[in-house]
Order: structure tokens, then C-alpha cells, then sequence
């Protein structure tokens, strides 16, 4: 299998369901000409043109709205925004509109639409444009919300999004977009609510997203040394949530830390502590631990920025708390 960056990953998944099926189009700001913010659309707009590569106005409620409208006739839009924070004028077009629908019509509306936002703190953008906001959307009925942290499953993910006839939001956090890896140049799909353990472990389980899979990898490396075998569990949609594995982790390894950038307050974690409380509490040997960002805004200056993003020490400080 060819290597190939998370970015590159993504583009390829876009321009093979373009190339497979037209009805699929993307729009958003700048992802014609310029390739998108970040660079996820370069090459695209050349190999398909205007009128399936859209440059719409600097307005996140018209792109979401125009991408619900267009699910909803019969289209499969693929609607970028420059950033996941500025979803917050677009919630009315999210929440209630696109994930609704379908039941709204009793089944017979479909809402293909597949809504991609970087997330993530780490490139200095500070608190307006940093923040991890997945709890948001896997609180809300009707949306699937995928969260890949390889570029494995970004592209199977991103495919599967696509092909989806429900709303997804598809997270890609801003870190990542340089990470390499193995990726078929096949198009293929990842199922969403199917957890993947990156790595086998016996004595502890540690469940953790996006970023934070990297970081869960390098402390197993790094207690592997001290005879701790830690179990890394991505779970690589929060919604569906797949809990049956990591259920299963837990009664294997009968400990539990859960990682993830966003706020630890109301975070994804905590759903995933409170579901394996009342299913597995039985099999755990230690309290469980949570991972997570500071209830704060994201710090801009560097050194606080770096303070303020969990790391790796700080998931090795965890799994030795209950160890």
C-alpha cells in the first residue's frame, strides 16, 4: 500500500466518489481556486470545475442550509466549512433542519449531505478557531459524527460519509492533516459505529480520539518499558458509538482511561465513563480517569497553547494513577 498523508486521503476520497457517482459535489468557502483552507480540496475544482467545485459567500448558514436542500432533492453534497467554531451560525440549518428531516417526513426524505470541519487546537489560532466540538454533535438525534485519526480511516470514513443517505459531520482535526500512513488507492470504506483497536494491551484499556490516538500510541510505547500493557481503542465515530468493544476492552483489561482534546466538562468521555458504569462496573479493578482539556478558551501564546492540549505524559500519569 502506497503512504499517504491524512490530507492526501481525504482529497482522494472526494475526487474518487466525484469521479464514481456526479451527483456528488462539494461547496464551501475557498475550497475552489485556493483548495481550501487547510488544503483538503486542492486539484479538485481543475478536475471537475465550477459547477461541482462551489465557492460560496463567507455565510456558514447558507452553506449548510444549501447542502441540506440540495440531500433533500436528491444530491450529495460535500460541504466544507474553514473551521468547525463557526458551525454556530449555521445550527438552526444542522439541527434542526437537516438531521430532522427524515423523521420529520416520516422516512421518506433523505439527507445525503456530508458536512467537513477541521477541529483542533495546536496551530496557534486561539480560541475562536482551536475548539473540539464533537459532544455537540453526537448529542443531537439523526446526525452521524465521524472522527478519524488516521489517514486509513479518514478516507474510509470520508467514502462511507458520502455514501451515507443520513447527515454526517466528519471532524478532521488540524494536526493530523500532515500524518502518514497506509492507504489503498482503491476506493473502500470504513463502517461507522465500528470501533478499531490500534493496539492489544491486557492491563488497561485506553479509549481515545482523533489527536489523542497518537498520543494513547506513544504512552503504550512508552510503558511498554515499565510492563504495562495498554489497549488502544479508537472508536473512530462517536456516533453511532461503537460501546460493545470497548465494553469488551474493559472486561478484558479491568481499567479504563478515556482520552479526548475536548473540554473534559460534558465531554465525549463522559458518555462513554457513565455507558461503561452501567454496564461493566463490576469488571473494573480501578476508578476510571478522564484525559482532557481545561474547562477554559484556548489559550493563543504558544507556551500556554501547549500547556493547555492534553499530551501523551499526560495519559502515561493517568494509566500509573490506576495501574
Amino acid at each position: 500500500m502506497a503512504k499517504k498523508t491524512y490530507l492526501q486521503a481525504l482529497n482522494e476520497a472526494m475526487r474518487q466518489e466525484m469521479e464514481r457517482d456526479e451527483n456528488v459535489f462539494i461547496l464551501g468557502e475557498d475550497v475552489g481556486q485556493f483548495g481550501g483552507c487547510f488544503g483538503v480540496t486542492q486539484g479538485l475544482f481543475d478536475r471537475f470545475g465550477e459547477a461541482r467545485v462551489i465557492d460560496t459567500p463567507i455565510t456558514e448558514s447558507v452553506i449548510v442550509g444549501a447542502a441540506a436542500g440540495a440531500a433533500a432533492s436528491g444530491l450529495r453534497p460535500i460541504a466544507e466549512l474553514m473551521f468547525v467554531d463557526f458551525i454556530g451560525v449555521a445550527l438552526d440549518q444542522l439541527f434542526n433542519q437537516a438531521a430532522k428531516m427524515r423523521f420529520m417526513f416520516g422516512g421518506k426524505a433523505k439527507v445525503p449531505m456530508t458536512l467537513r470541519m477541521p477541529q483542533g487546537a495546536g496551530v496557534g489560532a486561539a480560541a475562536q478557531h482551536s475548539q473540539s466540538l464533537e459532544a455537540w454533535f453526537m448529542h443531537i438525534p439523526g446526525l452521524k459524527v465521524a472522527i478519524p485519526a488516521t489517514p486509513y480511516d479518514a478516507k474510509g470514513l470520508l467514502i462511507s460519509a458520502i455514501r451515507d443517505d443520513n447527515p454526517v459531520v466528519f471532524l478532521e482535526h488540524k494536526m493530523l492533516y500532515g500524518l502518514e500512513g497506509e492507504v489503498p488507492d482503491e476506493p473502500y470504506t470504513v463502517p461507522f459505529g465500528q470501533a478499531d483497536i490500534k493496539r492489544e494491551g491486557a492491563d488497561v484499556t485506553v479509549v481515545a480520539t482523533a489527536s489523542m490516538v497518537q498520543a494513547a500510541l506513544a504512552a503504550a510505547e512508552a510503558l511498554a518499558g515499565d510492563g504495562i500493557s495498554v489497549e488502544v481503542v479508537d472508536p473512530r465515530t462517536v456516533q453511532p458509538l461503537d460501546m460493545d468493544t470497548i465494553i469488551a476492552s474493559v472486561k478484558k483489561t479491568h481499567r479504563l482511561v478515556v482520552a479526548h482534546e475536548a473540554v473534559g466538562f460534558a465531554g465525549p468521555g463522559a458518555e462513554i465513563v457513565a455507558q461503561v458504569a452501567e454496564k461493566a462496573l463490576d469488571y473494573l479493578d480501578a476508578p476510571v480517569r478522564r484525559v482532557a482539556a481545561p474547562f477554559s478558551p484556548i489559550p493563543f501564546t504558544p507556551p500556554l497553547e501547549k500547556a493547555w492540549i492534553p499530551n501523551a505524559d499526560d495519559i502515561v500519569a493517568a494509566i500509573k494513577a490506576i495501574s
